[in-house]
């Protein structure tokens, strides 16, 4: 009797637990990753932390200038179709190796906005601030991007890398590029409409002639 009264407790508190405990909804947002943008940036990578400016110029490029530690400060990293120049007040050189651990999260960063920036809305998990939560993996883990009511950046952590990343004062750059899947599509239909307004065209010149 004693073992059945102590099941029925625990049944009965599992039973509490789980009404206490609110169920995640997969929310929806504007998608608004496929922009152009500055942003101030800063990045917690295990006992790191550097700050800079951060742009999104259009899919797989991004820049950022370093502005602390001393030891990056003044930096500039530009990524560009999966290939990183460095620099220096305008003098190129090879990634620093105080920039290697930054260099390989931040790769980890484009691929993770750039890929969701193709998506035509954003789905997640909205936090307790509002924001909305989508969380992906990558070849370099697990990662968790965070994006405003607007649909922008906020932030991008990769717990298992002991990596957070924070976006402040955030401004969008008018002309927003569209993403590489986008401007496909695009090109397409303008080549369509082109060859079908030329085979009217000829058409018409034949029917006169």
């Amino acid at each position: 009797m004693k073992k059945l009264f102590s099941s029925v407790i625990v049944l009965f508190s599992l039973f509490l637990t789980a009404c206490s405990s609110p169920m995640k909804t997969t929310e929806k947002r504007q998608n608004n990753l496929n922009s152009a943008f500055n942003s101030n940036v800063t990045i917690t990578l295990d006992k790191l932390t550097a700050e800079g400016t951060i742009k999104r110029l259009g899919d797989n490029k991004w820049e950022i200038e370093f502005e602390s530690p001393n030891t990056l400060s003044g930096v500039n990293l530009a990524f560009n179709e999966g290939t990183v120049d460095a620099s220096y007040k305008g003098l190129s050189f090879s990634v620093p190796k105080s920039a290697l651990p930054v260099k390989a999260m931040l790769t980890n960063l484009i691929e993770a906005v750039d890929t969701n920036a193709r998506a035509d809305e954003l789905k997640g998990s909205e936090n307790d601030e509002g924001m909305l939560e989508i969380s992906g993996s990558l070849e370099g883990g697990d990662y968790v991007l965070t994006v405003d009511s607007n649909g922008y950046i906020a932030a991008f952590d990769m717990p298992n890398n002991l990596l957070e990343m924070s976006f402040s004062d955030l401004q969008p750059v008018a002309g927003a590029p569209v993403s590489t899947q986008e401007s496909a599509e695009t090109t397409v239909l303008q080549e369509t409409s082109e060859i079908t307004t030329t085979a009217a065209e000829t058409e018409t010149t034949v029917a006169v002639e």
